[in-house]
């Protein structure tokens, strides 16, 4: 043991006492300053690349995979509203109702195969229960067009299947979906980490340079003159690009939450548009599904208050407006079933302004998916060209560094 420590404590004599000399300390000085250099480099370009997988993933998957799993939900909300509304036709329902409903499976298939691609584990339930839901309505409609009073329960049957099962995991969907959206703004955030360890670089010159004046009695060093404005510019680009890819992240988590919104109003209003069909439907025995209609009304009308608050375009107007109409023709719909006038009830729910709401809205939510993408491309375009100079930059502060100090090293020679 003796033998083998003295070598050691032979070694640690050496490096003591040459980091007590002045050619020891700048050699040391040029290692520590070299690799903080690359070192905050790499983790700033790491920072940056990180922010750029975020965005990207907001541009190409997260947010479309969440419009799939909206479009899910509304395809079948909108399914099953209009083959109530079908039904109360009797007989052969109307053609353009019929394409309408295997417009909304088709959409909702298709859909639900994107979304399946991200979570298979979300999209069982719809894909087992759906041709279920289906196939009830084929015999609904059969019974129907044969006019057996039977039609009537499996139509009931089905909406009974998609509001327990279908609906809830399209929700379920949606809402993982819409975390994925959240998840990928917070990745973009700002890289207050790679910011400190740049900012702590250039005070580690600075003082370098100090060091070096008081002992050189030089006032400038060239090399480190160049390491430290390569280390500024390149601590002024980060944080600058990053206040940048911040904001547009901010204004982009507004659009979406506006999206979020419009969307749940969106599916309200499919939802109040089958409450409203299935209390016909039900001829008399309806009460339940016109008590879930006035408080889905309710819930609509605040979402719509909601999305004129977050930034009130003519779209929303125009959906708040047109939403009270039916409100309005809902109540002389009540007044003729209540009055035992079934047939003009019946004809006053073919009005206009369901379908007119529903355009705004749709058109409402198209705008408010483009200011997010608008915003997220300007991000993406806010930080071109960033990753190289941050890297060149890093080599030019490590070159000027090492370049400085062996100058002052050679004078020891």
């Amino acid at each position: 043991m003796v033998i083998d420590s003295q070598p050691r404590q032979a070694l640690v004599r050496r490096v003591t006492g040459l980091a007590r000399s002045t050619p020891g300390r700048l050699s040391l000085i040029v290692v520590v300053l070299v690799v903080a250099s690359l070192a905050s480099g790499w983790l700033s370009t790491w920072s940056v690349n990180r922010q750029e997988r975020a965005l990207e993933d907001l541009a190409t998957r997260s947010e479309p995979l969440a419009h799939a799993a909206q479009e899910v939900y509304r395809a079948l909300q909108d399914a099953d509203a209009t083959a109530a509304s079908a039904f109360l036709s009797g007989g052969l329902e109307p053609s353009q109702l019929r394409e309408r409903y295997e417009k909304d499976i088709a959409q909702a298939q298709a859909a639900l195969s994107v979304a399946t691609a991200s979570s298979p584990d979300l999209t069982a339930t719809l894909a087992a229960q759906l041709p279920v839901y289906t196939g009830l309505i084929e015999t609904a409609r059969t019974n129907n067009r044969q006019g057996f009073p039977v039609g009537a329960a499996y139509l009931r049957e089905a909406s009974g299947l998609m509001r327990t099962q279908l609906l809830p995991a399209a929700q379920e969907l949606y809402r993982a979906e819409t975390d994925r959206v959240s998840r990928a703004q917070d990745e973009a955030n700002f890289p207050w980490g790679s910011v400190g360890v740049a900012l702590a670089f250039v005070v580690a010159l600075v003082l370098t340079q100090r060091y070096l004046t008081r002992r050189t009695n030089r006032l400038l060093n060239v090399g480190l003159l160049v390491a430290t404005g390569a280390a500024v510019v390149s601590l002024l680009w980060v944080t600058t690009v990053s206040v940048l890819v911040m904001n547009d992240v901010s204004d982009s988590r507004a659009a979406s939450q506006k999206v979020d919104v419009l969307a749940q109003a969106r599916i309200a209003t499919l939802t109040a548009r089958g409450e409203e069909t299935l209390t016909l439907v039900a001829r008399g025995a309806g009460q339940a599904y016109e008590k879930n209609f006035v408080e889905v009304s309710e819930r609509l009308e605040g979402l719509l208050d909601q999305a004129l608050r977050l930034g009130n375009t003519e779209a929303v107007d125009q959906a708040m407006r047109q939403f009270r109409q039916w409100q309005q023709v809902h109540q002389r719909i009540r007044e003729a079933d209540d009055a035992g006038q079934y047939n003009d009830a019946v004809a006053l729910i073919d009005n206009p302004y369901f379908d007119s709401l529903d355009e705004s809205l749709v058109r409402a939510i198209g705008e408010a998916r483009q200011d997010f993408s608008d915003e997220v491309a300007v991000a993406r375009a806010s930080l071109a060209g960033t990753v190289v100079g941050v890297l060149v930059l890093a080599v030019i502060g490590a070159a000027g560094s090492a370049m400085g100090l062996w100058q002052r090293l050679k004078e020891y020679r």
